[in-house]
């Protein structure tokens, strides 16, 4: 592993949401990446499509006020990388290829900003990480 985990919207949200179904998992996740992070073991990885979807999915669930802590405590600790020209027709060329409904150009984003920086595990609870390949956060040694 090269020292990042990326962080998808999935894990985010359950993190901020008590009654999503993987929010202790995602708590139990956020602690051990804070901790690598101060150890220096690991970082925290995102892009802002990502920041976007779970703006966007918490104000309309969760509330104002689940929104400043995102960006007010959660989003802080993490390197939010720019979706830049390049990545997102890379992202948009792979999603066409492929021709799945169902999986995001935010997804196809992530996949491929992870391919571009050698990044095999993601705090997801989105099956399509797994599918595509990369795996959970191993535990903190």
């Amino acid at each position: 592993m090269n020292g990042w985990i990326f962080v998808d919207t999935s894990a985010l949200y359950a993190l901020l949401d008590a009654d999503d179904d993987h929010h202790a998992a995602a708590a139990r996740g956020w602690e051990r990446l804070l901790d690598d992070m101060e150890s220096g073991r690991r970082r925290g990885i995102t892009h802002y499509g990502v920041v976007v979807e779970t703006s966007a999915l918490v104000q309309r669930r969760l509330g104002m006020q689940a929104v400043g802590e995102l960006h007010g405590s959660v989003l802080e600790v993490l390197v939010v990388e720019d979706v830049d020209t390049d990545l997102h027709q890379r992202a948009l060329a792979a999603m066409l290829a492929a021709g799945r409904r169902n999986v995001s150009l935010v997804d196809w984003t992530s996949f491929e900003l992870m391919r571009a920086r050698r990044i095999t595990h993601a705090l997801a609870f989105d099956d399509d990480f797994t599918e595509r390949g990369f795996h959970p956060p191993p535990s903190t040694s």
